[in-house]
């Protein structure tokens, strides 16, 4: 007889738990103290919920665990400031996770994590590591949050803050896994567990126009970044197949209804790559496209990729752009580049462990 597989209670909400525990014949305030177990207290075991009784403990092992992530590799960077996780998962695959943390006045000691969707990416886009990874699986509702949960407790276990913030930019397009995506996001957000607010959660996407529509009617109010890398369809087609699919003027037309919805104000991410897409007619473009619109734009200095020959541009390039963009009143910032000492875009670690990067490991290897 072949025996059952477990499931996972990091896949559940509270009112599936406590849906679960009425189940089994409990009093319902018991999904309360297992819900809080899993995601505000980060249980790795059942055997921890230690105001279950032994027999409750054992009745609820039957059918369910909380899965395990097994951590295979970890480094840190920026000085100890950025962490990066390779998770495996229970049948053997690998994910990506980086956590950062911002000290200072302004910052008031944010902590940051930017959190995989899935295994691979079928987005395709020419620049990225994790494309190189192959298609993969969506993640689990469980084995999203549960690289938060792991990622927190590591955080508080070395003396340092909680996770205020979480990024989906990670390994994957979260909207190709929009139903488990926004599940986690609900579970993230609830008051009895992790209590994580809407607007310190992000989701990223390439440009899948069609589910930045559906956020909008989903009236969630977390904050939406838009992967954009070019104002030229010509160029952004070379860059991020996707563009096929939803060239500019589809995605803008989405993007528009977002923010005529939500009333917020949206995130385009500008990776510059060297004589690519960072020349000063490429910035008079993004002015021409975002000009009038409710948008800020994210510069960031490009992760080398020297497989597809991708190099990041030059400090005073990127200078200039911002100077253009500015100058004709688009929002702007340049990201502190994070991580770069540790390999931490997307797929580089996970590539390094599968033997498809000959680079030796770098950084420092994170305590655990």
């Amino acid at each position: 007889m072949l025996m059952q597989a477990l499931q996972d209670l990091r896949n559940l909400n509270k009112e599936e738990i406590t849906a679960l525990c009425r189940e089994l014949g409990w009093q319902s305030f018991r999904g309360g103290q297992v819900f809080s177990w899993v995601h505000a207290k980060g249980a790795a075991s059942i055997e921890e919920m230690t105001n279950l009784s032994r027999e409750q403990r054992q009745q609820l092992s039957e059918q369910y665990e909380i899965a395990p992530l097994v951590l295979l590799d970890s480094w840190q960077g920026d000085g100890g400031d950025t962490i990066k996780f390779l998770w495996q998962l229970a049948d053997g695959n690998t994910v990506e996770q980086v956590l950062m943390f911002y000290a200072g006045e302004n910052s008031r000691d944010r902590v940051s994590t930017c959190v995989s969707t899935q295994t691979g990416c079928a987005m395709g886009c020419k620049f990225c590591a994790t494309a190189m990874c192959g298609r993969g699986r969506n993640l689990t509702v469980g084995e999203i949050v549960g690289q938060i949960l792991l990622a927190n407790g590591w955080s508080r276990n070395h003396g340092k803050p909680s996770i205020t913030n979480v990024v989906y930019m990670g390994m994957g397009e979260p909207f190709a896994n929009w139903d488990n995506v926004k599940k986690s996001l609900q579970i993230l957000n609830d008051k009895n567990g992790l209590n994580i607010g809407w607007r310190r959660m992000t989701v990223s996407t390439c440009g899948l126009a069609d589910k930045i529509k559906e956020l909008a009617v989903e009236e969630f109010p977390l904050e939406l970044s838009v992967s954009l890398h070019s104002a030229d369809d010509e160029i952004r087609m070379a860059l991020m197949p996707i563009n096929k699919k939803y060239p500019l003027a589809v995605l803008m037309q989405a993007c528009d209804a977002f923010t005529e919805k939500t009333g917020r104000r949206i995130t385009y991410e500008y990776a510059l790559f060297r004589d690519v897409n960072d020349r000063r007619e490429d910035a008079e473009k993004l002015v021409r496209l975002l000009g009038g619109r409710l948008a800020f734009v994210n510069l960031i200095p490009a992760n080398p990729v020297e497989e597809a020959g991708f190099f990041p541009s030059k400090r005073e390039r990127i200078k200039e752009f911002a100077d253009i963009l500015e100058k004709n009143h688009i929002a702007v910032a340049v990201r502190v580049s994070r991580g770069q000492d540790i390999e931490a875009a997307c797929g580089q670690l996970k590539r390094r462990n599968q033997g498809g990067d000959p680079k030796e490991n770098v950084g420092k290897k994170a305590e655990v």
